[in-house]
């Protein structure tokens, strides 16, 4: 849309409309995407304009959830290595694009394309060793990426290099092991990956998923060496694997101290049987659909006192940052994220956290908002930049000058004199 004119339409001023017409254009082809590609959401970017095109989307009455994404990083992927190879036939607007729909689908598979340093989460990162920073982010990417598993048939290279047991060079031939030989069929087949010795495949397999395959075990976190110990299970209940993975009733009826060998001890078998009952479900919560307040736009709607849902966007040693749906984060001191004392905020909150919070002051031209956790909260003014009487209170008398002090030694030559 042109930027010509603007469009009142349900009470909605669109400024970036020159006419009715582009509006109902863009509507029409918006509402023929969706049915012909059946698209179950839509991803919204959370930089500029994202509020007017929610408003805009959510106008249309579709059923889909429509999701608001935090797109730090995204430019930088789009310039990247990485997007190069993954779209070498289209520019940067639609890579970035691309990259945000795919957030909301996969967070961690997208995220782990960008330098963990590029999200924009942490303070002091340029102040310290960026050799150890970088080692010590990257085992922390590490141990999200093995506690949620990786779907073998459908991870990419950047994703698979973050596996236990693996790195980079194994995740390249991986992925071009699958593109010459189509999907894995089960975890056994890795072993004739190029490189791919018994120690990776021991390291690694674990952690790789294998959905609707052969063996329906590698779509758990079972390792293939406990493999025998659930054949048996089966068999002394006289069902198959997936019987006992389906009923809760038969796995009960398993008693763990008759399976526990010098190798395997009772925590092993312990945590075969917690995986039996959840096989390949993410470890990570049922997705929620987020909307910020409606009407709250930009920091001149926020007025002190108004409550608001928002999102933790950083996590500091003063406290946290909170994306109120305004373009400009708000900060909730330490002091003001709870109603009892704290000294360290991760205690409360933690990043993509929903919160709801209190308007305490906006500053307008420094732009700085802040924002409280507590109950009851100390409202404070809303500032344009500009101080006024009101706002700084009566002005008060000045104090009265202080005596100079007496030099004694002239004084005395004056009395002589």
């Amino acid at each position: 849309m042109s930027s010509k004119g603007k469009l009142l339409h349900n009470d909605v001023i669109y400024p970036t409309a020159s006419s009715a017409g582009e509006v109902r254009e863009a509507a029409d082809a918006l509402l023929g995407m969706i049915r012909k590609f059946q698209i179950e959401a839509i991803a919204i970017g959370n930089g500029t304009a994202s509020r007017e095109t929610e408003t805009f989307v959510k106008m249309l009455k579709v059923t889909i959830p429509v999701v608001m994404v935090n797109e730090s990083g995204a430019s930088i992927y789009s310039a990247s290595d990485v997007a190069r190879e993954e779209f070498p036939n289209h520019d940067l607007t639609v890579r970035g694009a691309v990259s945000i729909g795919r957030r909301l689908m996969d967070p961690l598979a997208e995220l782990v394309k960008l330098d963990p340093k590029s999200i924009g989460v942490g303070q002091y990162q340029h102040d310290v060793d960026q050799f150890a920073l970088k080692r010590s982010l990257d085992d922390v990417v590490m141990s999200c990426v093995n506690g949620v598993g990786v779907e073998l048939n459908t991870a990419s290279k950047q994703l698979l290099a973050y596996v236990s047991g693996l790195g980079p060079a194994l995740a390249e031939n991986i992925v071009a092991f699958r593109n010459e030989k189509g999907p894995f069929k089960s975890r056994a087949e890795l072993k004739n990956v190029p490189r791919l010795g018994p120690k990776a495949f021991e390291q690694a397999a674990g952690f790789l998923r294998i959905r609707d395959g052969e063996q329906p075990l590698d779509s758990s976190a079972v390792h293939p060496e406990s493999y025998p110990i659930v054949d048996q299970m089966s068999r002394d209940l006289n069902c198959s694997v997936n019987d006992l993975m389906r009923d809760a009733a038969r796995r009960q009826k398993i008693e763990l101290a008759k399976y526990v060998t010098e190798s395997v001890g009772l925590p092993t078998l312990n945590d075969i049987m917690a995986e039996l009952s959840k096989p390949g479900r993410d470890p990570r919560q049922q997705f929620e659909v987020f909307t910020f307040q409606s009407g709250v736009e930009k920091m001149e709607d926020l007025k002190p006192g108004m409550k608001l849902p928002g999102i933790v966007t950083n996590v500091t040693a003063f406290g946290a940052f909170v994306d109120i749906g305004v373009h400009q984060d708000g900060l909730v001191h330490v002091s003001q994220l709870c109603d009892r004392f704290i000294k360290d905020p991760s205690e409360i909150v933690k990043v993509q956290q929903k919160v709801m919070v209190t308007v305490t002051e906006v500053d307008l031209l420094r732009k700085r908002i802040a924002l409280s956790m507590k109950a009851a909260p100390v409202i404070g003014p809303a500032s344009t930049g500009k101080t006024s009487p009101a706002q700084n209170g009566p002005r008060q008398p000045a104090p009265p000058a202080k005596p100079k002090p007496v030099d004694w030694f002239t004084e005395a030559l004056n009395r002589k004199k």
